[in-house]
C-alpha cells in the first residue's frame, strides 16, 4: 500500500499528469451523475401522463454532462498551476461556454413549456398569450445572458448600461417603425383580436388564414395562396373582420336573386330551400333561411341566407349554391328577370 502511494505521488507530481487525471475522473463523474440524475428523474416523469418531462429531462441531459465537464476543466487548469493572466481568459472561456450551453438549453425548455401549455389550454383566451409568454421569456433568457457574461469577463456593468440608454434612445429614433412594429405586435399577442389558423378581412381588403404572428409582422396566407405580410403597426391601428371569431367557427353566405313579378313566392321559397341543402358546403344547423326582401324595379328580390362549416369554404359554397339556384329555378320555370328599356324613336319635323 505504501509502495502504492509513492508511486501515485512520484507519477502525478507533474501537474500536467495531474490535470490529466482529473479531467478523466471528471469525466467519468460526469457521465455517472448523468446517468443516476436522468435515471431518476426518468422514473418519475414515467408516473405522469404528460410527455413534457420526458421532452426535458431530454434536453437537461446533454447540458448536465457539459457543466460537469467544465468544472472539471476549470479545476485541471487550477492544477497546472497557470499565470494570473492565462488562468483568466482560461476561467472566462469555459464559464461562457457554460453559459452559452445553458443558454441553448433554457431556450429549448421555454418550447418544449410552451407546447406543453398550448395542449393544456387548448382553444382558452390562455392559449392566445402563448406567443407573448414564449418571445418575452426568451428576451429575458438573453438579457440575463448578456449580463452574465459581463460578470464572468469583470466588466463594469454601469457604463455598459448608460452606453445601452444611449444607444437605445439613438436606435428609438431610427428604427421608430420598427418599434411600432414591435409593439404593436405585442398589443396583438394580449389583445388577441385573432389567432393563428383564423380568418381575418382588413379594412384595407385583405382576407386570408393567419399562419403567423411574429413580434414585427403577421403573415395571413390569402385564397390564392398568396403569402401577405402585414406590419403590426398596421394591424394594430386597423379594423379586423375576424370571421373565425364569435361562438363558433361557421360563417354565413347570402345569395341575393331576383325573380319576375307575378311569380310564386311559396315557390320561390321552396326552391331556394332546396338549393342549399343539396349543397354539401352547407350545414343544417342552422339551417338556411329564404328572405322576402324588396319590391326592386324590375324583380322581387329574395336572399337566401347559409351557413357554412369555415369560413375558407366561402368562395366554393358561393358557386355551388349559384349554380344550384339557377339550374333549379330553370326547372322550376321561374324567371330571372333583367333591366329592360322602351326606346322610342321620333321623327323630325
Amino acid at each position: 500500500m505504501e509502495q502504492a502511494l509513492t508511486w501515485f505521488k512520484q507519477t502525478f507530481a507533474n501537474p500536467w499528469l495531474l490535470a490529466l487525471l482529473v479531467i478523466g475522473v471528471t469525466v467519468i463523474v460526469a457521465k455517472l451523475t448523468d446517468i443516476v440524475l436522468c435515471r431518476a428523474l426518468w422514473s418519475l416523469a414515467q408516473r405522469t401522463k404528460s410527455d413534457v418531462d420526458e421532452r426535458l429531462i431530454e434536453v437537461l441531459h446533454r447540458p448536465i454532462f457539459l457543466t460537469v465537464v467544465l468544472i472539471g476543466l476549470f479545476i485541471a487548469a487550477n492544477v497546472v498551476g497557470l499565470d494570473d493572466p492565462f488562468l483568466f481568459y482560461v476561467a472566462g472561456l469555459l464559464k461562457t461556454l457554460g453559459v452559452l450551453i445553458w443558454t441553448v438549453a433554457l431556450f429549448r425548455i421555454i418550447e418544449i413549456v410552451v407546447d406543453g401549455l398550448g395542449r393544456v389550454a387548448g382553444d382558452t383566451p390562455m392559449a392566445r398569450t402563448l406567443p407573448l409568454f414564449n418571445n418575452v421569456a426568451k428576451l429575458v433568457v438573453l438579457g440575463g445572458v448578456v449580463y452574465a457574461i459581463l460578470l464572468t469577463w469583470q466588466l463594469d456593468v454601469k457604463p455598459w448600461l448608460a452606453s445601452a440608454g444611449i444607444a437605445g434612445l439613438a436606435i428609438g429614433f431610427a428604427a421608430k417603425d420598427t418599434i411600432a412594429n414591435l409593439f404593436g405586435g405585442l398589443f396583438i399577442l394580449a389583445d388577441a383580436p385573432y389567432k393563428l389558423g383564423d380568418y381575418i378581412v382588413l379594412d384595407s381588403g385583405e382576407r386570408g388564414q393567419v399562419i403567423n404572428i411574429g413580434l414585427r409582422s403577421t403573415r395571413i396566407l390569402t385564397r390564392d395562396d398568396v403569402e401577405v405580410t402585414l406590419p403590426n403597426a398596421v394591424i394594430a391601428n386597423a379594423k379586423i373582420v375576424n370571421e373565425s371569431g364569435g361562438p363558433a367557427v361557421q360563417s354565413r353566405v347570402t345569395v341575393t336573386v331576383g325573380v319576375a313579378y307575378g311569380s310564386d313566392v311559396d315557390q320561390v321559397r321552396r326552391v331556394l330551400m332546396e338549393a342549399a341543402r343539396a349543397v354539401a358546403d352547407v350545414v343544417q344547423d342552422p339551417e338556411p333561411r329564404v328572405r322576402f326582401t324588396e319590391f326592386g324595379d324590375s324583380a322581387l328580390v329574395f336572399r337566401l341566407l347559409c351557413w357554412i362549416h369555415e369560413p375558407e369554404q366561402r368562395g366554393r359554397a358561393l358557386d355551388a349554391l349559384n349554380t344550384e339556384v339557377y339550374r333549379r329555378f330553370n326547372a322550376a320555370g321561374i324567371q330571372i328577370p333583367f333591366p329592360q328599356r322602351d326606346v322610342n324613336m321620333r321623327q323630325p319635323g
